[in-house]
């Protein structure tokens, strides 16, 4: 059962939650919901779609257990920018 309730937020509090959902491409009623529902802990994973062209990917490389992506990171962005 749905049911529709109403907040009370400052100004300010909405106009960068609008902002940052907007940056996302998602509605700030779409962040809510899901904000209260990992609060509540309820299971949100059977709404989340999935590109056919991310699908195809699904494992397609595996990665070794040692493997520090904020290393590997580091490093790229020293060479990049250094």
């Amino acid at each position: 059962m749905k049911t529709k309730f109403t907040l009370k937020i400052d100004k300010s509090v909405i106009k960068k939650a609008k902002k940052f959902a907007f940056e996302k491409e998602r509605s700030l009623f779409d962040l809510i919901k899901n904000y209260l529902r990992i609060l509540t802990n309820e299971d949100i994973s059977s709404e989340v779609e999935i590109s056919a062209n991310l699908q195809s990917m699904k494992g397609a490389f595996e990665m070794s257990k040692d493997f520090d992506y904020k290393k590997d990171i580091t490093l790229a962005l020293s060479k990049k920018y250094l």
